[in-house]
């Protein structure tokens, strides 16, 4: 039996946003700072550079979190490696070498209360059946799911896209029925959402946080040709091209 008082109901903390087991909290303002750096938290403040929270509720779902990203727990809870055997193991190990991301990413089980570190970056939660059970990430933004959900590598549908893109040949897959929980840039506020129906998307720039698994993404000339590429002055473009949706951030990351 436990009690958690000046938390949640602190009126320093408000709740951004709910959903499954995921609950999104925000600090109005930092009040642990001192006068070295009191007028940088000011300003922080004023431009909604704030700290975030994921709490996770292990009564509704078991979550699946990056690794390290754990601050605290409480009551019945129990951390896993999610490793199912030495081939699930090989498999991860794989999977994280190529996407770049944890190879193993801890499973928290139990019916207690997982909180997870606070972080400036936005938390974005989304539900992959608004996704037709299927998405992808663009690099380093996952941070936890539930358990339901599998994660697989995506390759790019050609060569061309990582060697000319200058970016890796693998991005980390999501699918099955749940809720995701991402650190984004950009809040969810300023996310462009773009809906393909057997139609291409083309972007210049790294702007795409996350994409529809039935999307096929390369990386191409935004002309014809070279000659054409140089004359516009825009070159290699990201292409989503088919039926799904994309998530657009209003700048590219390296801006930020």
């Amino acid at each position: 039996m436990y009690q958690i008082s000046n938390f949640t109901d602190n009126d320093d903390i408000q709740t951004l946003a709910s959903l499954g087991a995921f609950t999104v909290v925000e600090y109005k303002r930092d009040l642990s700072v001192s006068p070295s750096n009191a007028q940088t938290a000011y300003f922080c403040n004023a431009m909604n550079v704030r700290k975030r929270q994921v709490i996770c509720d292990l009564s509704k779902s078991h979550v699946t979190v990056q690794a390290g990203a754990m601050q605290w727990m409480l009551g019945n809870v129990n951390a896993t490696t999610g490793v199912r055997g030495v081939g699930d193991l090989f498999g991860k190990a794989v999977r994280g070498k190529v996407t770049g991301e944890s190879a193993i990413k801890p499973e928290y089980t139990g019916d207690g209360i997982l909180v997870l570190e606070p972080t400036y970056r936005h938390i974005i939660l989304l539900d992959l059946n608004d996704w037709n059970g299927s998405i992808v990430l663009d690099d380093g933004l996952f941070l936890a799911c539930e358990s339901s959900l599998k994660q697989k590598a995506v390759m790019r549908s050609n060569l061309s896209s990582a060697v000319a893109g200058g970016e890796g040949l693998f991005n980390l897959g999501i699918t099955g029925s749940g809720i995701l929980c991402l650190e984004s840039f950009s809040p969810r506020e300023e996310l462009i959402e773009i809906t393909l129906q057997n139609d291409v998307l083309k972007v210049d720039g790294n702007m795409a946080v996350a994409w529809s698994g039935t999307l096929e993404f390369t990386v191409e000339r935004s002309g014809k040709s070279l000659i054409g590429s140089a004359a516009s002055g825009e070159g290699l473009v990201n292409v989503y091209r088919g039926t799904g949706k994309v998530l657009l951030a209003p700048v590219s990351r390296g801006v930020h």
